[in-house]
């Protein structure tokens, strides 16, 4: 039986080191953290496009010995994950250092994890079960969507039971997050979209979230997640902002630093939120969807994310009201409904500007498969508790047929 919550807390990397050319001050961080062996967790591309060298090169200017594992790849299977401490038992590194974009983050979260604590990765999936304090870890994005470098979660795929499954803790935090800008110059038009989409839906699914002292947690469970909180809401708020006024311009002009930067924040300052709040709706029908239409994140969040909205406008008026502002919607005059329908209108705008599909049809979802997807996405109660109005599994096959 859940009880009402009288306090919330809120918890994100030891420290954040923010701005364009960043990486010049790892030397520095390295210092501070005591690092002298290092080991870089990341991809071939990024490898090949020279910023695993960006990176290495003040380290090595400050006498730390750098190794490099570059097998991530996208939704990180447990494997790699493997492959990554045994390189580092044979390196026997002081430090990680993940980068790359979410998934390559997620990847040296759970190798630190393991590193510190033994097991498998299975052993610590699930909420709150990390026991205390991972291997020392640095993470650095290059992409503008997951926030991922100052969660609390590290999204694994088990390929031979085909799922995912996610480690839940503040454990698992960074010590350090480190967000360059110009480490994201090279990302791609569509990458930039999806990911710029998914940091939008993070920062609007927690600034709509159930209140704190009406989130359903059951007596003696315990989990990262808590529902909207001041702090949270002024996050949101700012990264919605950011996104307003940066992500068109990201997608259209890579090399366009403000944006970029200003895509930066937003990404980090959406994590910051929702990793103390949760995600809800959006998320439960996009892991459905992914497994149907095999959609990359961001481009499913993105899709589902105005008629998500439209869905929680009843419970939510005054929060979809400002976000209508924060997106440069001009709603004086308006009443509060209206206001309200101006927020989704302005999202559903933005996601065709930057080229995310507008529909489920458009990436192969048909009709009959809609009760099967509301069924998967009923099943993910620990993030559906998390929405303003808690759905029915009609209401999820309903919400997905107004997407169809």
């Amino acid at each position: 039986m859940a009880t009402t919550r009288t306090t919330w807390t809120f918890n994100t990397a030891g420290q954040l080191l923010f701005g364009a050319n960043a990486v010049e001050q790892l030397g520095d961080v390295a210092a501070r953290l005591g690092a002298k062996r290092l080991l870089i967790v990341t991809d071939k591309p990024l490898v090949d496009a020279g910023i695993v060298d960006r990176i290495r090169r003040p380290l090595t200017a400050s006498g730390v010995t750098v190794n490099v594992f570059d097998e991530g790849r996208p939704d990180p299977p447990v494997h790699a994950v493997n492959r990554a401490v045994e390189l580092a038992q044979e390196f026997k590194p002081d430090t990680l250092l993940g980068l790359g974009g979410g998934s390559n983050m997620d990847l040296a979260k759970a190798a630190a994890t393991l590193l510190a604590h033994g097991g498998t990765c299975h052993d610590w999936a699930g909420d709150q079960l990390v026991p205390g304090p991972v291997f020392p870890l640095i993470l650095a994005p290059t992409t503008s969507g997951t926030g991922s470098e100052v969660t609390a979660a590290a999204v694994l795929n088990d390929t031979g039971a085909g799922k995912k499954f996610a480690i839940l803790s503040n454990y698992i935090r960074p010590n350090v997050a480190l967000v360059d800008s110009t480490l994201t110059l090279s990302c791609p038009p569509m990458v930039t979209a999806g990911s710029g989409i998914d940091a939008l839906t993070h920062a609007i699914e927690s600034y709509m979230a159930v209140d704190n002292e009406e989130f359903p947690l059951p007596t003696g469970e315990r989990t990262v997640y808590q529902g909207r909180h001041p702090i949270a809401n002024v996050l949101a708020e700012q990264a919605i902002g950011l996104v307003g006024r940066n992500l068109r311009a990201a997608v259209s002009d890579g090399s366009n630093l403000e944006a970029r930067t200003g895509m930066s924040l937003a990404a980090t300052t959406a994590g910051m939120s929702f990793s103390n709040v949760g995600v809800a709706v959006v998320h439960a029908l996009e892991y459905a969807l992914a497994e149907v239409a095999h959609t990359p994140h961001g481009c499913g969040c993105g899709l589902l994310l105005p008629y998500v909205m439209r869905f929680n406008a009843p419970a939510r008026l005054p929060q979809l009201a400002r976000i209508a502002e924060l997106l440069g919607e001009d709603i004086a005059g308006l009443d509060e409904e209206a206001a309200a329908m101006r927020a989704v209108e302005a999202v559903a705008r933005l996601k065709a500007d930057i080229g995310i599909p507008e529909r489920l049809s458009d990436v192969g979802v048909c009709s009959d498969q809609l009760p099967a997807m509301a069924e998967k996405a009923i099943g993910l109660q620990r993030i559906l508790r998390v929405n303003p109005r808690f759905p029915t599994q009609q209401d999820l096959e309903d919400i997905l047929r107004s997407a169809l």
